[in-house]
């Protein structure tokens, strides 16, 4: 199906500065309840206002058949205009496009509707946007993968042999997936430290992991897969992703079955998504892949986006916020459509608001690992903040993320992806 692509030279009727993330090229999805109160209701953000797509619903503004009669944008989750398909995703696009350009007066001229469509995105609460039915969380970065394979196992055995033959996942907790500002609560586990015996208790070793996600429309029935040239059309849109990790507990846990209670504590996302069509302009070829993959996995020549992504680190003594990481989603060696391919390979249904994370993202040099794990590499080279050092986060430090793709005169941005730590509860 066509991409629905809005121009540069596109504008709307609102004001929107240049360096907003939200001019009318980007128009992403989310929830909001306004400060005044009522009802979690759906938004698309458009420079500092949120536009109410329930009002806009209500006045029968939009002419997709299915959002006529089904009425997404009034409910407390996008999971039902997820669920609707790419055919609708497209229309309802090229109707905010239109209805919000500023040659078209239907909203433009109508003091009325606008005073009620419009809130101020400073005096609404951003809640989670969808109902996430499950999570799978990817190891998708070569770079990350070698570093962290170096590290344990040496340069010669730094990838597992079936790396370069498949996207590595696991699936994660969708329970703990929180909003951006969440605060973080220290994870307690077993650890085990040389020959000692084990112990349980606050982690030591708590991390960040850089990483985006996307969210799925309307999957697949069970036992049919999808194909990974038609992956893209099951893709809703992306978000930025922090997969927090306790590095101690993972160590002593994930032999033989991976990861769980070191990740399952919190994954912290952006409030909004960016629909996968904002990012065709950002469009880019994706890293060789050799061996060549399989045929299932091997389609169109693998493509990925230009997405530019910033961590700071803001120490609990209150200095300012460093940025310690720049990296750029283009590093990522599986593409998404490879993921949601290999995902559903063995007939795994996917449904509306499922969230598929990448794994870290770390590019080729040292300012662009995704992890405190790569940048102080496992400690050994403490990050120095201004004076403060740091090898892995204490408590008290916030970590925010945040991600952008710039056009001709316009910024697509992801809003940004923070939490604070807090002390641990073990008992």
């Amino acid at each position: 199906m066509d991409k629905v692509v809005i121009g540069a030279d596109v504008r709307s009727f609102v004001d929107v500065a240049p360096d907003s993330p939200f001019p009318i090229q980007n128009l992403p999805y989310g929830v909001f309840r306004p400060q005044q109160g009522g009802e979690p209701r759906v938004g698309t953000a458009l420079g500092d206002f949120i536009v109410d797509l329930s009002v806009l619903e209500a006045a029968n503004l939009f002419d997709d058949p299915l959002v006529k009669t089904q009425r997404p944008f009034a409910q407390n989750t996008l999971n039902a205009f997820m669920s609707l398909g790419r055919e609708s995703w497209s229309n309802v696009r090229r109707a905010l496009v239109e209805l919000l350009s500023a040659e078209n007066p239907k909203l433009r001229d109508d003091a009325a509707l606008r005073q009620k469509a419009f809130v101020a995105r400073h005096d609404a609460e951003l809640l989670l946007p969808a109902s996430i039915g499950d999570y799978t969380d990817f190891y998708s970065s070569r770079e990350h993968a070698t570093n962290v394979g170096t590290m344990f196992r040496g340069a010669e055995n730094a990838l597992m042999p079936n790396w370069l033959h498949l996207p590595v996942g696991y699936h994660g907790r969708a329970s703990s997936v929180v909003l951006s500002g969440t605060e973080i609560v220290r994870p307690c586990g077993q650890t085990q430290k040389g020959d000692d015996p084990p112990a349980f208790g606050p982690s030591r070793l708590l991390d960040f992991e850089l990483e985006m996600g996307f969210f799925t429309g309307a999957g697949n029935p069970l036992g049919r897969s999808i194909a990974v040239d038609d992956a893209e059309d099951h893709i809703f849109g992306l978000v930025l992703v922090n997969d927090w990790s306790a590095r101690d507990i993972q160590r002593w846990e994930y032999v033989p079955l991976g990861p769980f209670l070191a990740k399952s504590f919190a994954t912290t996302i952006s409030p909004w998504v960016v629909p996968i069509d904002a990012l065709e302009p950002f469009r880019v070829a994706g890293p060789e892949q050799d061996p060549r993959p399989l045929p299932y996995l091997r389609g169109k020549q693998p493509s990925t986006f230009d997405i530019r992504l910033e961590v700071d680190l803001k120490p609990a003594n209150g200095q300012s916020p460093t940025t310690i990481c720049r990296s750029n989603f283009r590093h990522l060696y599986w593409s998404m459509a490879q993921q949601l391919a290999h995902h559903t390979s063995n007939g795994c249904n996917i449904r509306p608001g499922d969230l598929l994370a990448s794994g870290t993202i770390s590019g080729p040099t040292p300012d662009s690992y995704g992890s405190l794990l790569e940048l102080s590499w496992r400690g050994e080279r403490p990050l120095d903040l201004d004076g403060v050092r740091r090898t892995f986060l204490e408590d008290g430090d916030t970590v925010t993320m945040r991600g952008f793709c710039d056009g001709d005169g316009y910024r697509i941005g992801f809003s940004e992806a923070s939490g604070t730590i807090l002390p641990s509860v073990c008992g």
